[in-house]
């Protein structure tokens, strides 16, 4: 049998800077497999926030749906303000405290997370904004995987909602450290 290290006993070394990055995302999806995101390197305020709702209302031709969680964010005057200005064309659907599990973005992070970003190391934080926009365009062209999330069984209730009402995109605010382990 061959020790771990090899046969000196030198013990393994897992390259890795040991720094921690932060990179922050928007998304949207459908129940359609459409998915729209956002990354920023810099802290996400009222006005970032504003400004993705303002890139999906860009030329819809239908009203906008957004999950949001109680982040207070979500709850910022300039946001309420922003939802009032936008005659109709955005509303806000409110999760219940502390239920994660019925957003569908919630689905979408889990993919990310579990197919690449969680398992690459990365040097600089540069290095780990562009993992996650690679990865989650990689998303954005297999339509199927979204679809899917929505046949959750916590997120199904999106689908049995769009027979009344048209539910077309769900958003949340993540800020996650972006090295593994």
């Amino acid at each position: 049998m061959v020790p771990l290290g090899g046969y000196g006993g030198d013990t393994p070394v897992v390259a890795k800077t040991g720094r921690r990055f932060s990179v922050n995302r928007l998304s949207a999806v459908s129940p359609k497999g459409h998915l729209r995101f956002m990354v920023s390197e810099s802290r996400v305020t009222a006005d970032v926030f504003i400004d993705f709702p303002r890139r999906l209302l860009h030329n819809a031709k239908r009203s906008v749906y957004l999950i949001v969680d109680g982040h207070r964010i979500h709850r910022a005057k300039k946001v309420q303000e922003f939802v009032r200005t936008s005659q109709g064309k955005l509303t806000l659907v409110w999760l219940p405290p502390y239920s994660p599990e019925l957003n569908p973005d919630e689905l979408v992070w889990h993919h990310v997370k579990s197919q690449r970003i969680g398992r690459t190391v990365v040097a600089t934080k540069e290095q780990r904004v562009a993992l996650a926009r690679s990865v989650l365009h990689s998303l954005q062209h297999n339509t199927q995987i979204i679809k899917r999330f929505f046949y959750e069984e916590h997120v199904r209730y999106i689908l049995n909602r769009c027979r009344v009402i048209f539910f077309r995109i769900s958003i949340s605010l993540y800020s996650r450290v972006a090295e593994p382990g």
